[in-house]
């Protein structure tokens, strides 16, 4: 059987015992902050197990696609070394949620395996939880297996749970022994891949409290997972997942790439990672996972990048993993259409990264050498932890790239000490953004606690949301350093929280007004600093009023909703693996990085600028859902991302139709309040991350006025720069004009001397006409009485000047006849006054055989 047929067969099955086959869940679960990646079958049903949830049917069957790569289920160091461990794979499974129970699951499991697909029954061994005699009697009743088959084991190996409580249960595991003699029965649970698990039947009875007691499920559910990559190598009689025709089409692709054969044991390891990595990218890029510096999207650079660098191994130096994207596609897009619809962000994703890596991975690897030698004549076997962190912090290596590279030379990692350095470059980054206030007692610089001030006894209500002022008590104070720190049980100052900057304002008591100066977070209160050496001097008990200065408040509410209209449209118009990688939001301008592969261009600018504006033109109405409970929140459809951080009870942020996120901040009402929106800047910050920086309203107005000056300003520059053209010409004309005057002199004394004239004739350098006929003025004026011919060859073409001294004009001889005569030789014409005229022609070949018989052509002129 193919692999294609042995998946559809599967599904059949149990299609046929009345299951809802349902398409695979996403690999990135957009919908469950607290989980990295999609690991197993049951993810998507986690809502039905904890009974938060229900389904329109109690059965289902699916291939589920999953990725593994940390936690308990970290074998990435296997992965390619072994025949079976993947960071991509497909699980099949059936589920039933409170309908059939164990008789069903182990019947029907092993009526595929034998009956179906004809597994030799003596090969198959059973495990069960000690404690679960239900299970094993089942095995020895209703199927034919040997009872010597059925192993009890503990709860390492035989007891599911889906975390330290909830819902759990015993299993049934199904291993198949693949020895040579078939006796590999107590190689079961040994971890080898003679004996290899294929099928886990998970049997959820119980519920786990927090005292760790278990009680029954009023309840109870099936969860099987089979790794169908495992599944495939069984029933193709392969020894490797490898060689079967789930991987063979791209590690073929990856031989042809990299020109060599898939054979000898350094470059099968190789070519086996790195079409392990490439399907734990491509799908989840298609997902909407992207590589990134953090969380989720670090794991993807983490294999990127370990792929990148045993490419290395089969002298592949140019990016190349993009290059197998469409094989996979080949092979797998029927079964999933995503890989297929999203093939061209895929390859590009990969690409720009791979690109992005190279250009340190060569250096780092040179590093990496020296920091070898050098460890190897201390005579040490562990690099040290600074080495590491150098190869992370400025090579970009991963530390389980390091460590492979490592253990690759018989070398360990001071890991614990990289993980000091690494907390102390993040705590160094959080201190960078703390603000500079002295404190009023001890305390970790940034943090103020309700206990530092006397006689705080309340948290504070925030009523910004809705209004700019408001009276309050002050219920907690102290003084330090000609500061005063007042904590009051309401106030309408937002404190600085997800990217929106503090508020700015006054609190007023007894006719006195002071600046607030900064505002800090408490357990629960808010904190107004002022200073402590005007009048103003409440006490504890007393009234102050609280006012936020609203001009400065509506316009950074424009920027804060603008900004969740532009991730919107970044989404819309660049695709669903933008996440927002960071904002910052003040009164004149918003800032906002997210995840991106390349530069955004020109035209995706002005498709996202101009969604954005005819959200707000549409006057859609804004809605903050306030203190809603987490689980609702999801139901509702808020974007959330891994590795955010999420209460029991949110807000959520609803442009109608549009856009709902989770977010606490300050808003409009309504989007027509933000008036326009303006990009001002698109760039990098990092690797893989772009920032977009932008104006709304009066922001706006303000860049228009600043285009408008910089317009005028520029227009300005344009005459006064025209003006000085024609300065310099008029200079240039006057100072060539000086300079061929001197030729003159030469052309009269090569003048040909007749009756008492003289006809001097000259080809000349000229930059324009009017050059020309200024030197034919100056030679008329020094001929005293003649005729004066002159030719120059301007832009590829004759120009032809004569001049005509009065006394020959008075004798009939005319410049226009002169010039004209001449300028017919040469395929042209021209006229003019008596005194000069000019004339052109295109003949520039036949020029100096035209002049030199100009003498005798004027000559005849006069004689006829």
């Amino acid at each position: 059987m193919t692999s294609a047929e042995i998946r559809q067969s599967f599904l059949d099955f149990f299609r046929n015992k009345d299951h809802r086959i349902v398409d695979s869940a996403p690999v990135v679960p957009h919908d469950d902050p607290t989980l990295l990646f999609t690991n197993a079958g049951m993810n998507q049903f986690k809502d039905v197990f904890l009974d938060a949830g229900t389904r329109e049917y109690s059965r289902a069957a699916d291939t589920q696609k999953c990725i593994r790569v940390s936690g308990k289920h970290n074998d990435l160091e296997e992965v390619g070394r072994d025949t079976y461990h993947h960071t991509f794979f497909e699980m099949l499974g059936n589920w039933s949620f409170g309908d059939y129970y164990k008789r069903e699951a182990i019947a029907w499991a092993w009526e595929l395996l034998t009956d179906v697909w004809k597994l030799p029954k003596d090969r198959l061994h059973a495990t069960v939880y000690k404690d679960d005699d239900e299970a094993l009697a089942l095995w020895t009743e209703i199927t034919d297996i040997d009872p010597a088959h059925v192993h009890r084991f503990g709860e390492k190996d035989n007891f599911w749970e889906m975390g330290d409580t909830g819902p759990c249960g015993p299993c049934s595991e199904i291993h198949v022994d693949l020895t040579e003699k078939g006796d590999g029965g107590p190689l079961v649970n040994a971890g080898v891949p003679e004996v290899m698990e294929i099928w886990n039947l998970v049997f959820i009875q119980y519920n786990r409290d927090e005292q760790g007691v278990l009680h029954e499920l009023p309840k109870k559910h099936i969860d099987t997972g089979m790794g169908f990559e495992r599944i495939c190598a069984v029933l193709q009689g392969k020894r490797s997942n490898y060689d079967t025709d789930v991987f063979m089409p791209v590690i073929k692709r990856i031989a042809e790439v990299a020109g060599q054969p898939y054979e000898g044991d350094e470059r099968q390891i190789a070519m086996r990672v790195i079409a392990d990595h490439v399907r734990m990218l491509t799908f989840s890029i298609a997902d909407g996972a992207i590589p990134g510096p953090d969380g989720r999207g670090y794991v993807l650079r983490r294999i990127l990048r370990r792929a990148a660098r045993f490419g290395r191994k089969l002298g592949l130096r140019e990016p190349y993993l993009w290059r197998v994207v469409e094989t996979l596609c080949e092979t797998m897009g029927a079964v999933f259409p995503e890989i297929v619809e999203h093939r061209e962000v895929i390859e590009k994703v990969i690409r720009a990264e791979e690109e992005s890596f190279n250009a340190t991975l060569d250096r780092g690897l040179e590093i990496f050498e020296d920091i070898v030698t050098r460890t190897q004549r201390a005579g040490a076997t562990e690099i040290d932890g600074e080495d590491v962190f150098r190869l992370y912090d400025t090579f970009g290596f991963p530390l389980d790239l390091t460590n492979l590279l490592a253990e690759e030379r018989g070398l360990s990692i001071d890991s614990a000490r990289f993980d000091e350095l690494l907390a102390e470059q993040k705590e160094r980054s959080r201190a960078v953004t703390r603000k500079n206030v002295v404190f009023p007692s001890a305390g970790e610089r940034g943090t103020i606690h309700l206990d530092m001030l006397d006689g705080a006894v309340s948290t504070s209500d925030f009523t910004g949301y809705d209004d700019f002022e408001c009276q309050a008590t002050v219920t907690g104070m102290s003084k330090s350093d000609g500061q005063l720190f007042l904590l009051l049980d309401r106030s309408p100052f937002y404190v600085e929280s997800g990217g929106q900057v503090s508020d700015s304002g006054h609190l007023v008591a007894d006719g006195q007004a002071a600046e607030v100066t900064g505002l800090l977070k408490t357990d629960g209160g808010i904190v107004h600093i002022v200073s402590a050496d005007g009048d103003f001097a409440p006490k504890l008990g007393d009234t102050v009023m609280a006012r936020v200065e609203p001009r400065m408040r509506r316009d950074t509410m424009r920027n804060h909703t603008a900004t969740h209209l532009l991730h919107a449209a970044l989404r819309t118009v660049l695709g669903t693996h933008v996440q927002q990688a960071g904002s910052l939001v003040d009164p004149d301008r918003l800032r906002f990085d997210f995840s991106h592969y390349e530069k955004v261009s020109d035209e995706q600018i002005a498709a996202i600028e101009t969604l954005v504006n005819e959200k707000i033109l549409e006057g859609l109405d804004v809605t903050q859902h306030r203190a809603v409970p987490f689980d609702d929140a999801k139901t509702m459809g808020a974007l959330m991302f891994f590795g955010d951080k999420y209460g029991d009870l949110v807000n959520v942020l609803q442009v109608d139709g549009f856009s709902m996120e989770f977010c606490g901040g300050t808003h409009v009402r309504n989007t027509a309040e933000i008036g326009l929106f303006k990009i001002t800047h698109e760039g990098s910050v990092a690797s893989g991350t772009r920032r977009i920086e932008a104006v709304t309203g009066r922001g706006v107005a303000r860049y228009i006025e600043r285009l408008q000056e910089k317009l005028d300003d520029g227009v300005r520059r344009e005459h006064d720069l025209h003006e000085q053209i024609k300065q310099l010409e008029k200079e240039i004309a006057r100072l060539s004009l000086a300079s061929s005057a001197g030729e003159i002199d030469g052309i009269l004394a090569g003048a040909e001397e007749w009756n008492g004239s003289r006809i001097a004739v000259a080809r000349l350098q000229a930059g324009d006409a009017e050059q020309l006929k200024s030197l034919g003025d100056v030679l008329r004026e020094k001929l005293g009485s003649g005729v004066g011919v002159m030719a120059a060859v301007i832009d590829g073409k004759v120009l032809l000047v004569c001049v005509v001294t009065d006394d020959l004009v008075s004798k009939g001889l005319k410049a226009g006849a002169v010039v004209g005569a001449l300028a017919k030789q040469l395929g042209g014409g021209g006229g003019g006054r008596p005194h000069m005229a000019t004339a052109g022609a295109k003949d520039t070949e036949g020029l100096d055989a035209v002049l030199a018989g100009a003498p005798t052509l004027i000559r005849g002129m006069v004689a006829s």
